[in-house]
Parts: structure tokens; C-alpha cells; sequence
């Protein structure tokens, strides 16, 4: 990757887009790479407390590729949704949700298109960013999404998986270093799998904003916690319901990437991923549970393989 790194056109840009929401706008953050005349665009969203960064390695690649390949440029976009790394916060907490999630990445892609018309849409969505996907996939946009990744992510979200996030989401902490705060979230992102330490504090450096006195926390909302501890077993049943007819509209070429770990995702609801809806193609990655950072060159590559940008 250092060579690629040499590339100025593989540096991130950072834009905004002004979204409504119940109590007036906010501005969403959104870190794209390659080409911004580039026709192709893939969107890649990220999970519940993480932000854009965390597609840096699979964003330069994705663009590198398709100019080895000499397929037309690409454009990899990569938001930080509202409330985390560069976005604004929202005023109303329980308004951290689905739907608007979904809706200012429509005002997005609206916003991309009247600038450059956007010829393929690609989309990769981890957890979080895989259901806003299925959401955008399930309804017409001014160009459909042509192929849909979700990294370890359904229509069905264990409830142990939701009783973890009810612990943790909304803790943001505070911490001395970059150091200290990478070990801290590694306590709670081990089912990533493996990663050297050089690895996790790459991974880790977007994830923190610096205190007034100094010290860091992490780069999000502690408010995006409320919703979290709010929802029910009932609701959670209610939604996977809803998200099941979401998923059955689907039409579009999909794959679904699970960690064999999983505690997210079991195995019997990706079968039925597998036979409902886009029937998914499935992709298993060995000794990594929830999720699969996509940053390791054997999970590139399913990625890159999938978009059909390779040689």
C-alpha cells in the first residue's frame, strides 16, 4: 500500500452536505477518494460508533484497481454519518435512527449526481451501514444501486448482539493518548479479529477528537447510546419483521460477507439471506466474528472481485 500512498489523487477529500432533520438541518461529512468526474461511484458506510476513515485502505484499492485494470475511474465515497467523526450532531437524540440515516444518504447521492451524473452505484455497508444500504437498494433513486455489499449484517440482529450495544454505545471515554484509547476500544472490538497494533492504531486515530484541556474522547454522539437503550425485545422483533420485507425487495446483485464468529449475524439467518430476497452470495471469513474491518488484503479482494474491479 505505501506505493499506492504516494499517489496524490489516493488522498481522501473531505466535503459536506446539508441534510433536514425534525429540528432543521445539520451537515454530514463525507470523505471521498479518486476522481470526483468519475461516472462509477461506490458508497461505503460504516457501523454504529465508527466513522468514513475506516475504508481507507479499502477505498485506495478499490480506486488503484480499477486504473490497473484500465476499467473507468472510480469514485469511492465514504460519509461520516450524522453524529459521528466530522458530521454535526443532532439536537433531538431519538432522532438517531434508520430513516434519517437513510434519508441524508439520499440527500447525498442527489448531491453527487447533479454534480457529476452518476452512471454505476455501487454500495458496501458494515452493520450499520449494510441495513441503511438494504433501506436505499429497496426504493428507487435517481440511479439504482447496482451492487449491494453488507458486511455481516441482516434482517435479523441477535439480541444478545443488541444487549452488548446497550453496555458500551454511548461511552466514549477519555484517555491520555492515542494509545490509551486504542486499547480501549480493542477491548471491545476483538471479534474484528486479528490485527497488529500498528493495524488497531491506524484503525483507532479517526476514532478520536481532543478535549479542550487536552485529553481525547471518542469521535461520536454519547447520544447515539439513547435509542440504543431504548429499544425492547418487542421492537427489535418488530424490526426484524419490517427489515425482512425490506431485504425481500431487494433486487440487485447482493453479497453478504459474515464472520464465522459472528455474535451478530448466526448462521441460520444467513442461509435464509441465501434463499429470500437478492439470494445472497456469501463470502465466510475464518477467525473474525462482528465485523470484518475490510482492511486485510484477502477481504479487499472479495470486495474488489465483487465490484468487478480486477484484472
Amino acid at each position: 500500500m505505501s506505493e499506492l500512498a504516494l499517489d496524490p489523487a489516493l488522498d481522501p477529500a473531505l466535503d459536506f452536505v446539508s441534510c433536514p432533520d425534525p429540528n432543521g438541518t445539520h451537515r454530514m461529512a463525507y470523505w471521498s477518494w479518486g476522481e470526483s468526474s468519475a461516472s462509477h461511484v461506490v458508497v461505503c458506510v460504516h457501523g454504529l460508533t465508527r466513522q468514513g476513515r475506516d475504508f481507507d485502505l479499502l477505498a485506495r484499492s478499490l480506486v488503484a484497481s480499477a486504473k490497473k485494470a484500465n476499467l473507468p475511474a472510480i469514485r469511492v465515497v465514504c460519509p461520516d454519518v450524522v453524529g459521528r467523526g466530522q458530521s454535526e450532531w443532532l439536537k433531538d437524540p431519538m432522532a438517531y435512527h434508520f430513516a434519517q440515516y437513510a434519508g441524508d444518504m439520499a440527500v447525498l447521492l442527489q448531491s453527487l449526481h447533479a454534480k457529476q451524473a452518476i452512471e454505476h452505484l455501487d454500495w458496501v455497508g458494515t452493520s450499520m451501514g449494510g441495513v441503511i444500504g438494504m433501506l436505499l437498494a429497496a426504493q428507487p433513486l435517481p440511479t439504482p444501486i447496482r451492487r449491494l455489499v453488507l458486511n455481516d449484517i441482516g434482517p435479523v440482529v441477535s439480541w444478545a448482539s443488541i444487549l452488548n450495544m446497550k453496555n458500551y454505545v454511548g461511552q466514549v471515554g477519555r484517555f491520555q493518548s492515542l494509545q490509551d484509547a486504542a486499547n480501549a476500544m480493542w477491548e471491545i472490538s476483538k471479534s474484528f479479529g486479528p490485527h497488529t497494533p500498528e493495524e488497531w492504531l491506524a484503525l483507532s486515530k479517526h476514532m478520536v477528537r481532543t478535549l479542550e484541556d487536552g485529553a481525547l474522547t471518542l469521535h461520536y454522539d454519547p447520544a447515539i447510546g439513547v435509542p440504543v437503550r431504548a429499544v425492547t425485545q418487542e421492537k427489535a422483533q418488530a424490526g426484524e419483521a419490517a427489515l425482512w420485507q425490506v431485504y425481500d425487495l431487494i433486487a440487485c446483485p447482493t453479497l453478504l460477507i459474515h464472520g464465522a464468529l459472528s455474535e451478530l449475524l448466526s448462521l441460520s439467518a444467513v442461509q435464509d439471506m441465501q434463499q429470500r430476497g437478492p439470494r445472497a452470495q456469501v463470502a465466510t471469513i475464518q477467525g473474525v466474528g462482528h465485523a470484518p474491518t475490510l482492511t486485510h488484503e484477502d477481504q479487499i479482494d472479495i470486495v474488489r472481485r465483487f465490484l468487478g474491479l480486477h484484472a
